[in-house]
């Protein structure tokens, strides 16, 4: 009687799961989480009655989690948590980037004799004494378009190159709220052969721009659209398919517009874009998404650089590179501004003392005189 105390709370270990609803086995079934909890509560031992008169104790406010500390201790192998793990997009398409790579060694040997000129005619641009040409790209401020076309690139070579499973067993590892099948986009009716067919490189950069310009997005929020959708896939350890890739897309740049920008995003501005959406679907898409991340959005600026300099050399690597421009009067005064800024920022934080040069020494030379 009165053995309220018999309930015991299993200890969490140090990296927090996802919930187990989004992990599905090889048949396609949930797992069921509540079995194990129920069978440990059934082999807990009832305390003695020494331990039921003690008082209870308060749970301390200490104990809460801060949203920073969500992250997974053993994230080594996440390439959105840790900066020295390398991208997936980029492991994906290394075979594409050697192939490309050994064609460009090929074609530079072939015209050899006609050097500073490409297979197309056209004169490459090298930087000299006189002439230096730079992109308008920095990891501030990258290029919108480039960087559409590169993240597009991206999320193409994980639709191309995903783990191949088995065809029983394929279905199981999409999840409902991501089938465009059962959520579509428009209301035409979605071909029965959709999830067999992978979307051109065309298609998704389109669908991406498209976004992009109606909600005004900034580049910025593709490189963490990029980062919000690998931390998607090794959360859930599901693959991007032709069946969901259009609502992994829209849920991640939904929640990267929301964290990055600074003007107020709404569920309802993406449904005038997308008019066949509804509010109720886009916020269930909202919710689920960042359940399946864990509520974990940080991105470090580690993990920012890192993935800005990937996609250049994976754009790089597929003639997307960004456009070079000479270095014009205008260009070249902006950057010394930016330097002396930053040299005067410097100066403020670590003063130094000047001293005084020899050939800045004034000394009074007085001639010699003689007492007697």
């Amino acid at each position: 009687m009165g053995n309220h105390y018999s309930c015991c709370a299993n200890k969490a270990d140090g990296r927090k799961k996802v919930d187990d609803k989004y992990r599905y086995r090889q048949t396609g079934d949930p797992v069921e989480a509540h079995s194990q909890h129920s069978s440990w509560a059934a082999c807990a031992p009832l305390p003695g009655p020494a331990e039921a008169n003690e008082p209870k104790s308060m749970p301390s406010c200490s104990n809460l989690q801060h949203i920073s500390e969500r992250e997974p201790e053993d994230a080594d192998g996440d390439p959105s948590i840790h900066p020295s793990t390398g991208t997936i997009f980029l492991t994906r398409s290394k075979s594409e980037i050697q192939r490309n790579n050994k064609m460009r060694r090929k074609s530079q040997y072939d015209n050899h004799n006609a050097r500073h000129f490409e297979q197309s005619g056209m004169t490459r641009k090298f930087s000299s004494c006189s002439t230096i040409f730079i992109d308008d790209s920095t990891v501030s401020q990258p290029n919108l378009k480039n960087t559409i076309k590169a993240v597009a690139l991206a999320t193409y070579f994980h639709i191309r190159n995903r783990e191949k499973s088995n065809p029983e067993s394929s279905d199981g590892r999409l999840l409902d709220i991501f089938n465009e099948k059962l959520h579509p986009l428009s209301k035409e009716p979605v071909p029965h052969d959709y999830d067999n067919c992978d979307p051109e490189h065309k298609t998704i950069y389109r669908f991406i721009r498209m976004l992009f310009n109606a909600a005004q997005l900034t580049a910025e929020c593709a490189i963490v659209t990029l980062v919000y959708l690998e931390r998607l896939l090794m959360y859930t350890e599901i693959e991007i398919v032709p069946a969901n890739w259009k609502r992994i897309v829209l849920g991640a740049i939904l929640l990267a517009s929301k964290v990055w920008d600074d003007q107020a995003v709404w569920n309802v501005d993406y449904c005038q874009i997308i008019k066949d959406v509804s509010v109720e679907d886009m916020n269930e898409l909202e919710r689920q998404f960042l359940e399946m991340l864990q509520f974990n959005i940080n991105v470090p600026s580690s993990v920012y650089a890192k993935y800005y300099f990937d996609l250049r050399a994976l754009a790089d690597a597929h003639d997307l590179s960004f456009p070079l421009v000479p270095l014009s009067k205008q260009r070249a005064t902006k950057l010394e501004a930016m330097s002396c800024q930053y040299e005067d920022k410097l100066r403020q934080t670590h003063p130094l003392r000047r001293s005084q040069s020899l050939g800045g020494l004034s000394l009074s030379f007085h001639s010699k005189a003689i007492l007697s």
